[in-house]
């Protein structure tokens, strides 16, 4: 038993060193199956980890005595059989993000076999431009998917954050004819139908709220597309999406490198907004941040949100004028140096305490928490 021990650690640091150590994995006796595991295990990690020694698609650059070498489909088919979901999700992401194997994109019976999750949805934004045809529907599929699941778990902060601050603010109610909502009193005083004298005995009254067009609370939120700030991309994307559907919010999204995107009337569907997003390229924040300052109506009433590692391309000191410009009016000035759940935060901190210093608010904060400042600010 000892013996067999001891040949398993052996094979287990030999899977770890990979195929160009000098030892070869060794056979355990009585364990026919275990030493052919070990052997198909040792070419799914070199199919991948090979790439880390120049040995492309797992091919070894000298002659050898190996069987046929795995094609991508048959590699996803087999760390699917052999690992747990965990590790297949982690083998698929460094795949995709270290080893570029975008292959894994652009055919589509490989794209649908992977496991749909915000690391895929990522690649997926990253790599988009590789791909044709049936393949780009494949991939809105998958991306519909992980939105929709991000929604899910967001849409229950907002509702208690911000719909519930809203909700507060509707109680105020006008209790005049003008106000009076006739369709809902009648709906809700049918049982009191007095049928003998044909007339309603209405016990309650109901009335429009306040709230009006001219009242909404309007939220700008600007992006910064540069390649790291792309889970910040998304959950802006997602978020603006759920303002969108509220009717006290008027919501703005705006996407930036060096030139400037309203996307405000795609909000409806964030899979086509996020699929036309490009990935890279220069920052220019200060162009950004003057396009929105065109876009406050009512500044007492406006969140006005910018998303950016603060990387700016351009003059700083015009990004500080414009800046101060958009806090001067008296709306709500707040810079996220990042919006997601990872807590990865990479920016340039001298000009977010010079931001702070100017009266903005600055921090790297969860999609649930600027739900939770949203929502302190309305009420």
């Amino acid at each position: 038993m000892e013996s067999r021990m001891k040949q398993e650690n052996v094979n287990r640091w030999r899977l770890l060193l990979g195929k160009n150590a000098a030892d070869p994995l060794t056979g355990i006796e009585g364990y026919e199956e275990a030493s052919f595991a070990y052997g198909e295990i040792d070419e799914i990690l070199h199919y991948l980890y090979g790439r880390e020694y120049g040995d492309e698609r797992g091919y070894r650059r000298q002659g050898g005595q190996e069987g046929s070498s795995l094609t991508v489909p048959a590699w996803l088919s087999k760390i699917r059989t052999i690992f747990p979901k965990e590790t297949v999700e982690i083998l698929e992401k460094q795949a995709l993000e270290k080893y570029n194997m975008t292959e894994l994109l652009t055919d589509r019976t490989v794209l649908e076999k992977l496991e749909p999750n915000m690391h895929l949805l990522k690649s997926i934004l990253q790599f988009k431009g590789y791909m044709k045809g049936e393949v780009i529907q494949s991939a809105k599929e998958i991306v519909r998917k992980v939105v929709e699941e991000i929604k899910r778990s967001l849409e229950s902060e907002i509702q208690t954050s911000i719909i519930g601050a809203i909700n507060r603010q509707k109680r105020g109610y006008s209790k005049s004819l003008k106000n009076l909502d006739v369709q809902r009193t009648i709906i809700k005083n049918l049982k009191n139908y007095d049928q003998k004298n044909k007339r309603f005995i209405l016990e309650q009254l109901y009335f429009h709220s306040n709230v009006r067009q001219h009242n909404k609370w309007n939220i700008v939120i600007l992006v910064d597309e540069s390649g790291s700030m792309l889970d910040s991309v998304i959950y802006s994307a997602v978020m603006a999406s759920i303002f969108s559907k509220l009717a006290a919010l008027k919501t703005h999204l705006v996407i930036f490198d060096t030139k400037v995107v309203d996307l405000s009337s795609q909000l409806e569907d964030p899979i086509d907004l996020l699929m036309s997003v490009q990935l890279g390229g220069g920052t220019h924040i200060a162009k950004a941040l003057k396009y929105g300052n065109t876009l406050l109506e009512n500044p007492g009433r406006t969140i006005f949100i910018l998303v950016s590692d603060l990387e700016e391309g351009y003059s700083m000191h015009e990004m500080y004028r414009t800046s101060q410009a958009i806090i001067d009016t008296g709306c709500k000035f707040l810079v996220l140096t990042a919006l997601d759940f990872a807590g990865n935060v990479h920016y340039n901190k001298q000009a977010a305490r010079t931001l702070s210093d100017m009266g903005a608010h600055v921090a790297a904060i969860t999609p649930n928490e600027l739900a939770q400042w949203i929502g302190k600010i309305i009420r």
